[in-house]
């Protein structure tokens, strides 16, 4: 199969890149972002969660950002939001899409939410329904996809088993998620060729972590098997939850780079992303995980220098 010649950036980092950070993030930042990604040219943002702030702190102002963001016309606006509680509050706000989510790993939802894994997508019925009554676009994301830190490896039939009961319930998209960032190249082509016999490759993107430096193999692997839709987060935002202190998902300036140098068209203006990776970066009080963002960042000084 030939690679895409386009391809769709999902930017993650207001949500899953910030959703972990120990320090409370003001809402000005986190709308700044949310507002800068945009203008740089994603026409996807998954911009926070309407979770319990029990649960997740950092997303407890999730209503007074959706407030606050410059809506930009034809950027869709993602929330995630895991039961009606959430629901509603998406709703409320205004988010243009709903993200919903389902373990490939029977151990992972065991040991995570306490269900098994039809029970866990089961819940998400009402949620689904309702989305799709509002005429929000569905997201099902599929975590531990291609590892899980309970029970190791994951069969590529579990993931299309869970793809096909995300699909059951009206999922426009659908994540394949490498979690815990172990997946190489040669199993992500399986895996991916084997959800893309039951649902349509253009309906699939893939979610990649690099924390043992996977990720842009693993996004290579995913467009020869004809995947044209990624996630990733500016600056690599957001650790690795299974593996303390390692990186956890793909940088935005990192993908961009590459893609820009095969050739593939994404609408992302990359010097945009690198100055707002370095901005975050350094709002957060540390140095930038994206490689390539850091090495333009660079160069762009020492040539402002001279």
């Amino acid at each position: 199969m030939s690679i895409p010649d386009k391809v769709k950036i999902v930017e993650v980092g207001p949500r899953d890149g910030l959703q972990n950070e120990k320090q409370l993030i003001p809402v000005d930042v986190k709308v700044e972002l949310v507002n800068r990604l945009a203008r740089a040219g994603f026409v996807n943002v998954e911009a926070t969660s309407f979770v319990s702030p029990k649960w997740v702190p950092q997303m407890s102002d999730a209503a007074e950002v959706m407030a606050r963001i410059e809506r930009r016309p034809g950027t869709i606006y993602s929330v995630l939001a895991p039961n009606m509680r959430g629901f509603d509050g998406a709703l409320a706000a205004n988010a243009d899409e709903i993200v919903i989510f389902g373990a490939a790993s029977e151990a992972f939802s065991q040991r995570n939410i306490n269900c098994s894994i039809a029970e866990s997508i089961a819940r998400f019925e009402p949620v689904a329904e309702a989305a799709k009554a509002a005429g929000l676009r569905l997201r099902g994301a599929i975590s531990v996809a291609l590892g899980c830190p309970y029970q190791g490896e994951v069969e590529p039939a579990a993931v299309v088993d869970v793809a096909r009961r995300l699909q059951a319930l009206g999922c426009d998209e659908f994540d394949v998620a490498d979690t815990i960032g172990v997946a190489t190249p040669l199993q992500v082509d399986r895996v991916m060729k084997a959800v893309t016999e039951v649902i349509d490759p253009a309906r699939v993107a893939g979610h990649f972590h690099d924390t043992y430096g996977q990720a842009l193999a693993n996004i290579l692997a995913s467009l020869q098997a004809g995947i044209s839709i990624f996630h990733a987060s500016v600056a690599g935002l957001g650790g690795c939850p299974y593996a303390k202190g390692a990186t956890g998902n793909v940088a935005t300036e990192d993908v961009l780079y590459m893609m820009h140098g095969m050739g593939i068209e994404t609408g992302v203006d990359l010097d945009a992303v690198v100055d707002i990776g370095q901005w975050i970066s350094g709002h957060l009080g540390r140095k930038s995980a994206s490689l390539a963002g850091n090495a333009l960042a660079t160069r762009k000084a020492a040539k402002a220098a001279a």
